[in-house]
This record gives structure tokens, sequence and C-alpha cells, in this order.
């Protein structure tokens, strides 16, 4: 048996290596026009959908701040220090479902993704049960935290109606992934097209239309988020006949190596996500915190436009590197990042201009207020570099996903962020009194840190181990799923 597995192997390999020659035979032209192609399979889809998903947030944000600068205020805290926390946990967790689906799907091992995919369902949920507290206490938490009794008040409200939210993203990020490491991303844009012309309509209606105001407002955001969910589930169970073959129990069996690759890649994108919530969270604690946090919502808002397009190629990155590692092919993974980086980047230059000529003039589609206006206008350079570096950064944390390596990011998130950034914006904002300016400052000096290490640390991985070890990973999993599968009395359901 061991000796058939080898010979596999070993005609495998083979196989890989001669695709992998045939390749580098053709035109470098055509290369980079076959990879560009399969990178914009998932990343245009995915730019769609994340523009789509991110425009329920901001039509939500526009008509908010439009019934009052403290309800405004209240969402924008909800949303970057509650919402963020758990989006972070979530999301980082979830991450590791892009791992093993896309280093699966790409050696043809079909079977294991809606196994994974239920593994993830049943860990994600657990780590739910946990998130829960924060939001049915969120005004003390957030008073605690040293924000504005008013304004912790209003935010104590709209985290209620967040929980709902929290159990949207479990759903949309997993079923993402699974679908994203198939290249089948338009179903996923279309949902997300149709949820938010729902939600613009709805949300005009409640709130402008019939007065219902915040609760008007938020009853709607639930509604646009949970829509597509229900899309994207009926696609998988209807649409995806190779991979999800219905519910099974082996889902519960054999979840400890999906409970610590969860583990990691959710300390990785945790760090990420709770580096912004620090930032509202010191902002909040300085003079002047309704104009501060509303300028930053605004920003952050702005740059969550660039991000969405870098979100895009960040899944693309993490499908293209992930699939032909499961391939086997080293040479393949190395071109993909090559490609998607360069594409990211260059986009990222058009926006780094684009932003400097409108400066200040955006922010009055969110706030009719001259004060956060300026406020806006004078982290406008620092806003638009920012900008720059997310057109790399988060294409750089999608090879890593795809590779597997979210326990070496994690480190790196400590380092660039939590000993190098914070400190150096507390330095700035508080004791030379720049205040949110210097905060910022410190976040985008971070920031930059972790791309040049993120850089560095690709440039010189060892592809072909990273080869070996998917593919060993891959065998350990298929071969327990397989055994017990054929031990197992019915176990799909």
């Amino acid at each position: 048996m061991a000796m058939g597995d080898d010979l596999n192997e070993k005609l495998l390999q083979n196989q890989t290596d001669f695709e992998e020659n045939a390749e580098e035979e053709e035109p470098l032209g055509k290369r980079v026009w076959e990879e560009s192609k399969k990178m914009w399979v998932v990343a245009g889809s995915a730019i769609f959908s994340r523009f789509s998903t991110f425009g329920i947030t901001l039509i939500s944000q526009a008509f908010i701040g439009h019934i009052g600068a403290t309800e405004l205020a209240g969402y924008a805290v909800v949303m970057t220090v509650l919402v963020r926390f758990s989006l972070g946990v979530l999301l980082g967790m979830a991450s590791a479902l892009e791992t093993l689906c896309g280093q699966a799907y790409g050696a043809k091992q079909y079977s294991m993704l809606g196994v994974y995919l239920q593994r993830s369902w049943i860990v994600l949920f657990l780590a739910s049960l946990f998130l829960v507290p924060f939001f049915l206490f969120g005004t003390p938490l957030l008073e605690a935290l040293g924000q504005e009794e008013q304004i912790a008040k209003v935010a104590g409200g709209i985290s209620l109606w967040s929980i709902g939210l929290t159990y949207a993203f479990l759903v949309s990020f997993t079923c993402q992934m699974f679908l994203q490491a198939q290249s089948k991303n338009s179903i996923i844009a279309y949902l997300a097209a149709v949820s938010m012309g729902i939600h613009l309509l709805v949300i005009w209606l409640w709130t402008v239309k019939f007065k219902f105001g915040l609760n008007g407002a938020m009853a709607s955001t639930f509604l646009a988020f949970w829509i597509p969910n229900l899309g994207q589930l009926l696609f998988i169970m209807l649409k995806c006949p190779d991979t999800w073959t219905g519910f099974s129990f082996l889902a519960f069996k054999d979840l400890w190596p999906v409970v610590k690759l969860s583990l990691s890649s959710g300390v990785m994108v945790c760090l990420e996500t709770w580096y912004y919530t620090i930032l509202i969270l010191l902002i909040g604690n300085m003079k002047g915190a309704e104009v501060s946090l509303n300028a930053l919502s605004i920003c952050l808002n702005i740059n969550g436009m660039g991000m969405m397009i870098a979100l895009g190629f960040y899944a693309a990155a993490s499908v293209r590197v992930s699939n032909e590692l499961g391939r086997g092919s080293s040479r393949g993974a190395k071109f993909a990042i090559v490609i998607t980086v360069l594409t990211s980047l260059a986009i990222g230059v058009v926006f780094f201009f684009v932003f400097l000529l409108i400066r200040k003039r955006v922010s009055y589609i969110f706030t009719s207020d001259p004060n956060v206006a300026e406020a806006v206008d004078d982290l406008s350079s620092l806003l638009a570099f920012s900008m720059l570096l997310n057109s790399v950064q988060p294409v750089l944390s999608g090879v890593s996903i795809g590779a597997g390596w979210q326990s070496i990011v994690a480190y790196v998130n400590i380092g660039c962020y939590y000993l190098i950034g914070i400190p150096l914006g507390v330095v700035i904002g508080i004791f030379l009194d720049l205040h949110f300016k210097g905060v910022w400052i410190g976040m985008v000096f971070g920031t930059f840190v972790q791309t040049i290490v993120l850089i560095i640390i690709t440039c010189k991985t060892n592809w072909d181990e990273q080869v070996e070890k998917a593919r060993k990973r891959i065998d350990k999993w298929a071969v327990v799923d397989s055994q017990e599968s054929n031990n197992s009395n019915g176990p799909n359901i």
C-alpha cells in the first residue's frame, strides 16, 4: 500500500513538472495573460461583491449621519470597535478554510471541501458564543473604555442589532471562501449587488419616508447582510455537486486540526483588525471626541473603498497560491504572487493620486459639518499614503493564507502594530499634541514596516518546501476522512 502511494505521488509530481516546463516554454506575454485571467476570475467578482457589501455599511452610515451627529458617532464606535472586534475573530478563524479548501481543490480532492466547510461552521459557531456578551453589554463596555456617556448610550442600542450581523458574517465568510476556492465568485457578486439595491430602497423608506429613525436604519442593515447569505447557501447545496455532497457526521470528527489552524488564522487577522479598533479608542479619549470620531470614521470608510479592491486581490492571491501549492507547482505559486501584487499596486497608485486631488470634498457625502470636513482634509495626505500601502499589504497577507503561514504573520503583526505603530502613535498624538493626526501617523508607519517585512518573508521563502507541506496536509486529512467515511454508517444527512 505504501509503495502504491509512493508511486502515485511520483507520477503526480512528474505530471506537475511536465506541466510546469510546458508553461515556462510559452512566451512571457501569454503566461502573464493566462495568469491574469485566472486572477481576475477571483479578484473581479471579489472586488465587486466586497464593494457591494461595503456599500451596505456606507449607505447605513450616510443615512444615520443625517439623523444626527451623536447617532453617527455611536454607529462609528460600534462598527469600528465591537463589530470590527467580532469581524476580526470570525474572519480570521474562517481564513483557515481558505487554506484548506484552496489546497484541496488544487489537488483535486473535491469531496473534502464540503466537510471542511461544515467543520468551519462548527468551530466558528462555538467561537461566536463568546462574542455575544460584548454586544449585550455594549454601553457599559464602551463607557469603561472611555467613550462619552451619550455616545455610549446610543451605541448600546446599535450593538444589540449587531448581534445579527455577527452571525451573518459567520455564514458569509465561510460560504465565500468555499466558493472562491473553486473560482465560483460570480454568484457572490450578484447576490451582494441585489442586496445593496434592496437596502438602499428599504433604508430610505424606513428612515426618510416613515421616520423610523435609527432602528429603521439598523433593521434594513440586518436584512441586507442576511439576504445574500440565504442565496449563497442555496447555491452551494444545489449547484456544487462535486464539492457539496450533503451534511455529514464527518464534520464533527477530527476537529482539532481545524481548531488549531483557525486559531492561528484568527490571531493573525485579529491583530490587524483590532489595530484600527485601538486607534478609535485612543481618539475617543481625546478632546473633541465627537468631531474626531466622525472625521476618522469618514477617513476609514474612504480608506475602505480602496481596501475593497485590495481585499479582492487578497482573495485572488490566497486562491491562486493555495491552488498552485495543492497542484504541486511552486513556480506557478511564485508567478501568481508577482502578477497579483503588481496589478494591485498599479491600481493603488491611481487611487493615491485621485484622492490627493479630491481631498475633503468627498467628506460632504457623509456630513454637512464643516469642522468634520476640515478634520478630514487635515488627514488627506496620510490617508492617500495609507491607500497606497493597502494596495500591497493585504495581497501579501492573502499569500500567507494561501500558503498556511498564519502563525508567522501573527508574530509580524504583533511587532509592527503593537510594538511600533501604536506606541509611536501615542507618543506623536498625545505627548507631541498632534491628537488624532499623530495617532494616524503611528498607524501608517506600523503598516509600512509590516509591508516591508512581508515582502522580505515572501521573497526568501522556499516555495518547494511549501509545496511539500501542502501535499502532506492534504494527504493526511484525505486519508483520515476516507477511512472514517468507510467506517461510518450513513455519513451523509
